[in-house]
């Protein structure tokens, strides 16, 4: 979907509102009351509340790829800079996080090449090994659900986890990927 200016000012409001109050607050009737207008007038640009979170993901993602990709561009040991900035975003936008990854993603929603923005430095960075890097993202992600859920003990030196979770990725992106054989 394509914003219009006023779109992209109710999807900035969305996500202002996610970030300061939570999922819950994420309503068109609170996003409304947040913009001083009606929620009937929201309709006009986006038409439901799925297409609304559908075009804040799209947004986060582009400013997450953005990120990655920054992080990494220049970064001698690109695994633990991606890792260290997508820990990052996610903690420092922990309701987004979660809306862009806590659920079924509505792809048919989203704006596009917007998901392939936000995983490009990931597909860089694992050596443009589709499966790798799917494994990467499982091990970032598991750790920084567990992480903002509060679930590990509070002794655990996460920062040595992350780099033990990094260190073991290393092989594959410096190993070129074989085929399976039967």
């Amino acid at each position: 979907m394509q914003l219009t200016p006023r779109g992209r000012e109710i999807v900035d409001a969305a996500r202002d509102l996610l970030e300061r109050e939570g999922p819950d607050a994420l309503t068109m009737r609170r996003l409304a009351e947040s913009l001083g207008i009606r929620a009937p007038s929201l309709y006009k640009h986006l038409p439901d509340k799925d297409t609304l979170e559908a075009a804040v993901i799209s947004v986060a993602f582009e400013e997450f790829g953005d990120a990655l990709a920054a992080a990494t561009e220049h970064a001698d040991d690109r695994l633990w800079a991606l890792a260290v900035a997508y820990r990052g975003f996610a903690l420092d936008h922990p309701h987004l996080y979660r809306l862009m990854t806590g659920r079924p993603l509505r792809r048919d929603l989203l704006a596009p090449g917007s998901e392939q923005r936000g995983s490009r430095a990931l597909d860089d960075a694992t050596g443009g090994d589709p499966d790798l890097g799917r494994a990467f993202w499982a091990f970032a992600h598991g750790m920084t659900a567990l992480e903002l859920d509060d679930r590990f003990p509070r002794s655990a030196d996460l920062d040595a986890a992350w780099r033990r979770g990094v260190d073991s990725f290393r092989a594959g992106v410096a190993r070129p990927r074989t085929e399976e054989r039967s």
